[in-house]
Parts: C-alpha cells; sequence; structure tokens
C-alpha cells in the first residue's frame, strides 16, 4: 500500500504556462509487484490566462474541476464548467482548457494507464506543440 500525504506541484515543463503548477501522481514500482500498476493522477493549478491546449490521448480520461471556472473544449463542444464538473473524454477525442477566471482554476485528471500517450494533429506531442498553441490562446484574449 501507498500513501503519499503531501503534494509535489512543480512548474509545467513548458515556459508558456510559467505560472501554473502540476504535480503527476503515480503509485510507485515496486519489486515485488504489489503496486497499483495502470493508474495515473494528474493535479493541476491553472493559473489566469493559461490553459490544457487541444490535445488528444490513445486512452480514456476523467477530469474534474475542483476550483475556479474554466473554458473546456471537448471535441467541437465549449463550454464553461466550474467546481464539480466531471468530463469524461473517449479516447481520441480533441479536449483543453482555458483559464479566463481570474483565479487560478484547480483541476485533476485521471488515467486508466501508466502511458498517457498524448497527441496533437496525430502524432506523439512535443513541448513546441503546446507552446504554439498556448500562445496562440493568449493573443485571442
Amino acid at each position: 500500500m501507498t500513501i503519499i500525504d503531501r503534494p509535489d506541484y512543480r512548474p509545467f515543463p513548458d515556459p508558456a504556462k510559467p505560472r501554473s503548477l502540476t504535480w503527476p501522481v503515480m503509485d510507485p514500482v515496486r519489486a515485488d509487484g504489489h503496486y497499483v500498476k495502470d493508474i495515473v493522477l494528474n493535479f493541476e493549478h491553472l493559473a489566469d490566462g493559461e490553459g490544457i491546449p487541444l490535445h488528444r490521448h490513445t486512452g480514456e480520461e476523467v477530469l474534474i474541476i475542483d476550483e475556479g471556472e474554466a473554458e473546456a473544449f471537448l471535441g467541437d463542444e465549449t463550454r464553461l464548467v466550474g467546481p464539480g464538473a466531471v468530463i469524461f473524454v473517449p479516447p481520441g477525442t480533441p479536449h483543453g482548457f482555458r483559464n479566463a477566471s481570474g483565479a487560478v482554476v484547480r483541476l485533476h485528471a485521471y488515467f486508466r494507464e501508466h502511458v498517457v500517450g498524448t497527441q496533437i494533429d496525430g502524432r506523439p506531442a512535443s513541448l513546441d506543440d503546446f507552446r504554439l498553441i498556448t500562445d496562440a490562446w493568449a493573443n485571442s484574449r
């Protein structure tokens, strides 16, 4: 059994989101094989004006908004979502967020696999992809 009782938020690896934080969590691998193998949680604090660009995953994802309001993009739909919203994302569905609330948006994501295959335009996503899309969002405000 693993209990993680202290969050370890770190800056996103993308310099286009300098004020946002992320904390990916998975059960550490154990030599005896007794650990949770196929679940990843990702906790995020999105700063005002920053967001998660449109992207896809090879597997399913569930997103939960814990605090704040954000524009959610899911397939062809755009909606304002707030605390308690739960978003189910089927594999291959484009989705993303933009925080336009004036405050931090806190959310977390649940993935049913250790490898979260993120794709943009049908290929594995790079930091440059996220940077370009985030810049475009910032310029559209």
